[in-house]
């Protein structure tokens, strides 16, 4: 069952809610795109206590953390360099070693954690692309067949930017605990209608989540969800 909320900030509803989870020291994974980005400068403003939990990544561009293509460098921008206390303990994908020694490598941290049982995140945050993908699994690609391992390579990116990522496998998306998307835009409004008003279908990979023992909130606005059945 997915709980759909149009809100005229969705960012800001997200940031309540990561701060939440950030002070009962939950694992939390990440997402990149602009409109996380404006989630993690308005937690930088709020008092949260980091140090309980551990921040994760739900994928990664293949590029150091200085590239600006970085999620983790703007993740460090946006919220990370700016904290006055604590920080939290993270878990960055090393996208810099290519899109296979990153998965392995991420693949083992996830292992060390969260031992052999499948990882549950307390709260993954997922974007939704304009082609309908999520994290970095796109229409087509190989990673939307994978069920055994965590994370993927994903050698050739769907949508700009052009680079090689890594991404985690839709069994450790619906896994969570919590999954919540982040929806802004009115070029998002197609993708959103296929994405949570139809079907699920491998071309629209973001229809595909679906937590098994966990709930799927929508944070999306009134521009994106313009083709959305009222």
């Amino acid at each position: 069952m997915t709980d759909l909320r149009i809100v005229e900030n969705p960012a800001g509803e997200a940031a309540e809610r990561l701060a939440a989870a950030a002070d009962a020291g939950e694992q939390i994974a990440l997402t990149g795109g602009s409109t996380a980005r404006r989630m993690y400068e308005r937690l930088a403003t709020m008092a949260v206590d980091w140090s309980g939990c551990t921040l994760w990544f739900g994928d990664e561009r293949c590029v150091p953390p200085e590239d600006e293509r970085s999620n983790f460098g703007m993740v460090r921008d946006a919220l990370l360099d700016r904290l006055p206390g604590s920080a939290p303990d993270m878990r960055r994908i090393v996208g810099e070693r290519g899109p296979d020694a990153g998965a392995a490598d991420y693949e083992r941290r996830l292992q060390d954690d969260f031992g052999q049982a499948m990882p549950r995140f307390d709260l993954l945050l997922l974007g939704l692309g304009s082609d309908g993908h999520c994290a970095s699994i796109f229409p087509g690609d190989r990673a939307l067949e994978e069920r055994e391992r965590l994370a993927v390579g994903v050698p050739r990116s769907g949508l700009p930017p052009w680079v090689s990522r890594v991404t985690l496998t839709l069994p450790v998306l619906n896994a969570a605990r919590q999954v919540i998307f982040l929806v802004t835009g009115a070029d998002k409004a197609e993708a959103a209608a296929r994405a949570f008003a139809g079907r699920p279908d491998r071309r629209t990979p973001a229809s595909l989540v679906a937590p098994v023992a966990g709930t799927l909130t929508v944070l999306i606005d009134r521009a994106a969800a313009e083709r959305l059945p009222t």
